[in-house]
């Protein structure tokens, strides 16, 4: 879902130490790309985000804490299942674990009374899991509509939708309204973090590479080799943020 993926590039801004808006070897179809990204751009400017500001104006606040708690619950199927995949045997059981308590004492997920238990919240997907089982990311990719990826993350969408309960509704109208409001509130979550990318010259190349760290981030849970941690000196206006 293109919302999402924008979501973890503008969470990354955040937390990354640098990006580079220089020529990157990992987009070799930058041509390609870049003429996605403004596609998704203006589906974004002109459907996503109007709806959102909609939904924000009419809901109240708690009813909006709760349906992004529920979807947030809903994710801790896949993220237990990929955590057992990588062999983090202890963090699939916290998710388990998330899910057992946020499903019943939560009311479907609507209260998060797991991460007051102290019962962490993760972060996982198959492309993820694929990194960890040695293949490599391969060329990043703009996808219509879903937005950012790699070759590998795209090979993992199918899985992710299998893991995803909400793809196993079987009503259509149903599930096709989830998926509108699942949206909604993932797009929701980016509008306090659009002022990040007002004073970026390249916001193609910006994301792009934010992107790339992030999930190389993610893949390595964190550890990342000590040279990939720092800044080359000719980048540092880069690092200010």
């Amino acid at each position: 879902m293109l919302t999402k993926k924008l979501l973890l590039v503008l969470m990354a801004l955040i937390v990354s130490g640098c990006a580079s808006t220089g020529t990157n070897k990992d987009d070799p179809w930058e041509g390609w790309n870049r003429g996605v990204y403004k596609f998704n751009k203006a589906v974004d400017d002109n459907v996503a985000k109007p709806l959102t500001l909609g939904y924000k104006a009419v809901t109240p606040d708690i009813v909006e804490t709760g349906v992004s708690n529920v979807f947030s619950n809903l994710e801790d199927v896949s993220n237990a299942a990929n955590n057992l995949l990588q062999g983090k045997i202890g963090d699939s059981f916290s998710d388990i674990g998330r899910l057992l308590v946020n499903t019943t004492l939560g009311i479907g997920g609507l209260w998060d009374h797991a991460s007051d238990m102290g019962l962490e919240k993760h972060d996982e997907d198959f492309g993820q899991t694929l990194g960890v089982w040695g293949v490599e990311s391969g060329p990043y990719v703009m996808l219509p509509f879903l937005g950012f990826s790699t070759l590998r993350d795209t090979a993992a969408f199918p899985v992710d939708r299998e893991l995803d309960p909400v793809s196993h509704i079987d009503h259509d109208l149903t599930r096709y309204s989830v998926n509108v409001l699942q949206l909604i509130d993932t797009r929701s979550a980016l509008l306090p973090l659009e002022e990040q990318l007002k004073d970026v010259i390249d916001e193609y190349a910006f994301t792009r590479d934010v992107y790339l760290q992030n999930r190389r981030f993610k893949v390595l849970d964190g550890e990342v080799p000590f040279e990939d941690d720092e800044c080359d000196e000719e980048d540092e206006e880069d690092c200010d943020f």
